[in-house]
């Protein structure tokens, strides 16, 4: 039976997500604080297969170079943000003070729509808005998906960032994300779970 497991790491404590069966695992967003993710991992005796991206700031991707190199474990990324993994002003991390927050060039490109990576099938869904390349992941077997920055407990993603747009963003939520069942969970890139549902009816950026 697959996990998932959400772990906040990073200087904004965003929330890398590990989703695992059999002692393979796929890790979303290492957005920093490798020893921590390492220590979980290792406790559980599980190798990474695939590291994935729902967008390329720098709070997202700070331990993606070190989770690459313990486990040879490919980077997959929207193509529109391939290069803001090495430019520190694209990625955010230039305008905030916290050193220049880099990764090298991603090894594959998402396509869009159904994607297998070993054990673990998922869709790839295209949700920008908060940035150009924002994706989500949507494992139906496992009514769980994950959002990024797009869409969070009661809130959305903010769109005052380089290639953000609150119009773009909502028609994303609204078409992409908004359509699954009312019990989807939503785990999202900073703070608590929420079910599609509930966002639908009560977040108050939405209605």
């Amino acid at each position: 039976m697959k996990k998932i497991t959400r772990l906040p790491l990073g200087p904004i404590a965003t929330n890398a997500y590990i989703i695992h069966e059999n002692h393979k695992a796929l890790v979303v967003d290492p957005g920093g604080d490798f020893e921590k993710l390492q220590n979980y991992l290792q406790e559980r005796e599980l190798d990474v297969i695939a590291v994935l991206l729902t967008h390329a700031h720098f709070d997202h991707i700070g331990a993606v170079d070190a989770v690459r190199d313990a486990y040879e474990a490919p980077v997959y990324i929207h193509e529109k943000e391939a290069e803001w993994l090495g430019d520190p002003q694209k990625n955010g991390s230039a305008l905030f003070g916290l050193g220049q927050i880099t990764a090298r060039p991603a090894d594959y490109y998402f396509e869009l729509g159904e994607m297998q990576i070993g054990d673990f099938p998922f869709e790839v869904r295209h949700t920008p808005g908060h940035s150009p390349g924002s994706v989500s992941f949507v494992f139906r077997n496992q009514r769980l998906t994950i959002a990024g920055d797009t869409l969070f407990q009661r809130g959305i993603g903010r769109t005052d960032l380089p290639g953000g747009s609150r119009e773009v963003l909502e028609k994303s939520i609204r078409e992409q994300l908004f359509p699954l069942r009312n019990d989807m969970r939503i785990f999202p890139g900073h703070g608590q779970p929420t079910t599609i549902g509930e966002e639908r009816e009560e977040n108050p950026f939405l209605n």
